[in-house]
């Protein structure tokens, strides 16, 4: 389609836009420093996305395809939505554990009924265990220096 402007009078192609406002499910999920922010979109086909990235190009560790789709496998809806992940901070596994965080709290959003199941499983319960602080004096978090008796 072009379109003729009026004070200039050039052609200016215009594309149609379609905006097609696909339901999802939102939640975010943590696990020690890693935030992931999850969105289970209905109607899918079981496509996970990490980062504008498929999910075994992202986590190449198959342990962590694992511990993702574990919320999904335990409910019965792997391959009912299409999950949209941005996650940042920790390291792989805090990330993988953060994301299923995620889709556990993103799942009761959709349905409480599951509630029951999830927290069974323990995949609704945050991790709290976080590196602990150095304090001074000491190597690390309660390491002391090696004693010497002379």
């Amino acid at each position: 389609m072009v379109k003729k402007t009026e004070e200039s009078g050039t052609t200016k192609p215009v594309v149609a836009k379609k905006t097609v406002a696909q339901e999802y499910y939102y939640s975010a999920g943590k696990r020690k420093t890693a935030v992931a922010r999850v969105r289970l979109y209905a109607k899918g086909k079981g496509v996970v996305t990490v980062n504008d990235k498929p999910e075994n190009e992202y986590f190449t560790v198959p342990s962590a395809h694992g511990v993702i789709q574990s919320a999904l496998k335990l409910t019965g809806h792997s391959k009912n939505f299409d999950v949209s992940v941005k996650v940042a901070g920790g390291g792989m596994s805090a990330q993988a554990e953060a994301i299923r965080h995620g889709i556990a709290r993103a799942l009761i959003v959709f349905d409480e009924t599951l509630r029951g199941t999830l927290k069974k499983a323990g995949f609704l319960t945050r991790d709290a265990r976080v590196k602990e602080r150095k304090k001074p004096g000491l190597k690390r978090a309660r390491r002391a220096p090696q004693f010497s008796k002379r």
